[in-house]
């Protein structure tokens, strides 16, 4: 443990995102003098740029789709219901406002020393800080130069565009350019039908924009379990977004104008046309921020573009950890924040800190209907040759589904048939992002399905869904 070392810090977080920000409290915590360095505002690309404004964003288009059913629950509203886009963008600012407000008060809680500007290695455990002004000018406030017993490296990532495509931030936008936008585009083409884009397709459908979504790959979400990525599609044909997967097009047939952007794409061996839209919007993944951190002074391997860390995210250069979306892994805002928890307990010498799991992770998306997950899919299992049992509930089983008129999905829990172990829990439908939790915890502490369906699950809840799905691995689900 670096505690009372002759170091300006016993440890140094390069990056104030969620896995960043995270390792940091985490850290003085339990001791450590703590430096947390950012260029930008604590909190990151998800509190600023990604999931917290994106899912306020969902969070109101999904209550206009709401409001669309008010009659199904007796309730007569007078004409139709106005959408106010420029509010829904206020209301995401303010949402985000709030959650960095209340951010900033826990770094003087935690006793961190917040240092704001652009830091750079110089070797595996000096960071030297380009200091902003007084005014908040880049580089405006003079260097410093931070001398630490441990440093995280955790300086997120950014989108990226498909290679020949650049995006201007009018006609062709990434998920940055949506998320400070004031007004809806009439129509959209969608390219990647991953989390990002089948999140948008949803938010803006239900807002009333023309959406098309292309995926290169055979599927939707294809990271997902295959029933899911088969229900997700057919939920947004159904509602009238139109899909379309194993997507081919050349980047050169993209055409931006004044007016539109237009792409030449059709199905795989099948006759191309030409769609016109108002966005195109790329939402191909994000691309690691490890250009001019420094790395090259240090020992650290970079492989496959992320840095290279064992389990408990070291790098091979001692002292140094790399967390976050700059490892690879699941890319996700929480993975991140655990990745930083076992960072710093690892730093702080502590004894059978267990190593991350990517497994164990839980996964969630927040189109609608929602998608949640852990585990395997029953498609690994069988790449794997595992002998699993499968437990498959729908939503429409479940009572509270009904009383809440959102009943589309199932959960759907996978089984060892030798050992009995939970393998996977895949969840579509009705608030599957907070249901999840359930599912998480059982894999922390290894719960089969049949302990999952021997808990008492209140009733009516959402949650019975889970309950019920792992009684069925066995054949035993009550309502079902």
């Amino acid at each position: 443990m670096a505690v009372g070392s002759s170091n300006d810090f016993d440890l140094i977080v390069l990056g104030a995102g969620t896995g960043g920000y995270s390792a940091a409290f985490r850290a003085a915590q339990i001791g450590l003098r703590v430096a947390l360095v950012d260029e930008d505002k604590i909190g990151g690309t998800c509190l600023h740029r990604g999931c917290i404004p994106t899912k306020a964003l969902l969070e109101s288009a999904a209550f206009a789709e709401r409001i669309r059913h008010a009659a199904d629950f007796g309730i007569d509203l007078p004409g139709e219901a106005v959408l106010d886009y420029a509010r829904m963008a206020a209301r995401r600012d303010q949402v985000v406002k709030r959650m960095w407000t209340g951010l900033k008060t826990l770094v003087d809680k935690n006793k961190v020393a917040w240092i704001q500007g652009r830091g750079r290695l110089e070797g595996p455990t000096t960071v030297r800080v380009q200091m902003h002004g007084e005014d908040g000018a880049p580089g405006g406030g003079g260097e410093r130069v931070l001398r630490g017993t441990d440093v995280i490296l955790a300086t997120g990532s950014r989108v990226k565009s498909l290679s020949g495509l650049e995006p201007d931030g009018k006609r062709i936008v990434t998920s940055d350019d949506v998320l400070t936008a004031a007004a809806l585009p009439k129509d959209v083409i969608i390219i990647g039908a991953g989390a990002v884009g089948v999140e948008f397709a949803s938010m803006y459908h239900d807002l009333g924009v023309h959406v098309t979504l292309l995926e290169y790959l055979p599927a939707v979400v294809p990271a997902e379990d295959r029933e899911v990525s088969q229900l997700l599609e057919r939920s947004l044909t159904r509602r009238g977004v139109t899909v379309m997967t194993s997507a081919r097009f050349d980047v050169k047939s993209v055409k931006a104008t004044k007016s539109n952007v237009k792409i030449t794409v059709g199905p795989e061996g099948k006759q191309a046309s030409e769609l016109t839209a108002d966005l195109l919007l790329v939402a191909t993944g994000r691309a690691p921020n490890i250009e001019d951190v420094g790395l090259e002074t240090t020992r650290a391997e970079i492989e496959r573009g992320f840095v290279k860390v064992d389990g408990r995210m070291r790098t091979r250069e001692p002292h140094l950890y790399a967390i976050g979306d700059i490892v690879g892994g699941l890319l996700l805002a929480h993975t991140a924040a655990h990745e930083g928890i076992v960072a710093a307990h690892v730093i702080a010498g502590e004894a059978d800190v267990h190593p991350i799991d990517y497994v164990q992770q839980p996964r969630a998306t927040y189109c609608r209907p929602e998608i949640a997950s852990i585990g395997l899919t029953e498609q690994q299992c069988q790449e794997r040759e595992i002998p699993y049992a499968v437990g498959k509930v729908p939503f429409q089983a479940i009572a509270k589904a009904i009383i809440g008129g959102e009943y589309e999905g199932f959960a759907k829990v996978i089984g060892h048939k030798a050992t009995g172990d939970t393998l996977g829990v895949h969840l579509i439908g009705p608030h599957a992002t907070d249901l999840i939790a359930e599912a998480s915890l059982a894999f922390e502490l290894e719960a089969t399905p049949w302990e999952i369906g021997a808990a008492t699950h209140a009733h009516p809840t959402l949650a019975e869904v889970i309950g019920e799905a792992a009684m069925a691995v066995d054949g035993r689900s009550i309502n079902f």
